[in-house]
């Protein structure tokens, strides 16, 4: 969101914007960036040359584009931060994504989840046209707001966005955008890249293609991935979250949660009360929160067969917030 805008020449006789941008950024657990220390409410200052990917500060003016960058769950193991940032000074944008570099960056707030997910349903039904019922194009907008409403595009980068309860959104083209905030709302897409953004309780959100990011703030929410590398995130009680590819990532902060993981080294994270963790792969890492219970799973060639262990936090020194995987024995042990 742009609140002013002038352009100017920078050094390499390149028109580079002077504006400031209301956007997100990730973190690590420490609120580092690339081993840059930032604290919320305070500002920096980049000197020298502005360059999306190269140089100043980074941010992105999508929040579900900061997963691109900081995904749920860090490298370590541990959930990664998010807040609303102010970029000023010279602006240089990616063109791939809403990613940007800024001379000037103030922290303004820190996110949860939930707020985090309520700002992306609001950032792509802001980026959705009002007036257009369905499309088949590429790089079609569509909006509703009425209850029942149903909405589909089959071309690519399409935008869907729906706030009446039991809405029905559908789309078949990569990196497309879905976005629902009414009650028992279902959300699919089945491209590359697409990300699913749902506020109400009871909805439901699928997406069958690779780096798919899906997010969920309603209690009692489902979420189903089946490519690569896809990011799950549940912030309502009683949710599920379910992903078959590798290397995916599950997150839910409600109580009474339960993920799922079929695809190796996915990790799961239940922060909340009661929740349960479960891996029917191998090399997965999981953690849950208070009388939360795990369960993982590893090969035995002498046996030729799996073999699965559970755990349970409270118990056998098992602490919740922890992040475990499984020994060559079957024992939990603290990644």
């Amino acid at each position: 969101m742009n609140e002013e805008s002038v352009g100017v020449e920078n050094n390499d006789n390149e028109i580079q914007q002077v504006e400031t941008v209301l956007a997100f950024k990730g973190f690590d657990k420490d609120l580092k960036c690339r081993g840059y220390q930032f604290e919320i409410g305070k500002t920096f200052e980049h000197e020298g040359a502005v360059k999306a990917c190269n140089s100043g500060f980074h941010s992105c003016e999508n929040p579900l584009d900061v997963l691109n960058y900081y995904p749920l769950i860090g490298d370590d193991g541990r959930l990664n931060r998010f807040a609303t940032v102010k970029a000023s000074g010279s602006i240089s944008r990616h063109g791939d994504d809403s990613k940007i570099a800024s001379a000037k960056l103030t922290i303004e707030a820190e996110l949860s989840i939930p707020s985090f997910i309520k700002s992306a349903i609001k950032f792509i039904s802001d980026a959705c046209s009002s007036d257009a019922p369905a499309a088949s194009g590429d790089s079609s907008k569509l909006a509703a707001s009425g209850h029942y409403s149903k909405l589909a595009a089959s071309g690519d980068y399409s935008q869907l966005a729906a706030s009446g309860d039991s809405s029905q959104l559908a789309a078949s083209g990569d990196s497309s955008q879905l976005a629902a905030s009414g009650h028992s709302s279902q959300l699919a897409a089945s491209g590359h890249s697409s990300k699913l953004a749902a506020s109400g309780h009871y909805s439901k959100l699928a997406a069958s293609g690779d780096y798919s990011k899906l997010a969920a703030s309603g209690d009692s929410s489902q979420l189903a991935a089946s490519g690569y590398s896809s990011q799950l995130a549940a912030s309502g009680h009683s949710s599920q979250l379910a992903a078959s590819g590798d290397s995916s990532k599950l997150a839910a902060s409600g109580h009474y949660s339960k993920l799922a993981a079929s695809g190796d080294y996915s990790q799961l994270a239940a922060s909340g009360d009661s929740s349960l963790a479960c891996a029917a792969a191998l090399s997965c890492t999981a953690s849950v929160g208070k009388n939360g219970c795990i369960v993982l799973t590893r090969w035995v060639e002498s046996e030729k067969r799996y073999r699965v262990s559970v755990a349970y936090e409270g118990e056998n020194g098992i602490k919740d917030g922890v992040f475990y995987q499984l020994d060559d024995n079957g024992n939990f042990v603290e990644v």
